[in-house]
């Protein structure tokens, strides 16, 4: 098994910075593909971006292209998601999730594990 626990979560003004944090343990080496996901309220929940194991590949919904960066480091069995430029309507809970895959994936099938998720609020 495998546990994932976010941080770096909070309430932010437009246009500011955050960085959030997965922090991965148990079976680490099962873990291959990572991503980021979000759930606004009422709204179901979305696909931002996905990482390879190496982090040489990576992807992101358009409306956050340009703006965050998903970033990895295995040494330290932890995904990070850097969001910059932050607007009201990235307001949301984002998880993190892993695969015993590797690959660039969107569909929330494919990962295996899944964090509880951190509370990202962005004020106008």
């Amino acid at each position: 098994q495998v546990q994932l626990v976010e941080s770096g979560g909070g309430l932010v003004q437009a246009g500011g910075s955050l960085r959030l944090s997965c922090a991965a343990s148990g079976r680490t080496s099962s873990i291959n593909g990572m991503g980021w996901f979000r759930q606004a309220p009422g709204k179901k929940r979305e696909f931002v971006a996905t990482i390879t194991w190496s982090g040489s590949m990576t992807y992101y919904t358009d409306s956050v292209k340009g703006r965050f960066t998903i970033s990895r480091d295995n040494a330290k069995n932890t995904l990070y998601l850097q969001m910059n430029s932050l607007k009201p309507e990235d307001t949301a809970v984002y998880s993190c999730a892993a695969a015993t895959k590797d690959g660039l994936r969107t569909s929330e099938s494919w990962y295996d594990y899944w964090g509880q998720g951190t509370q990202v609020t962005v004020s106008s």
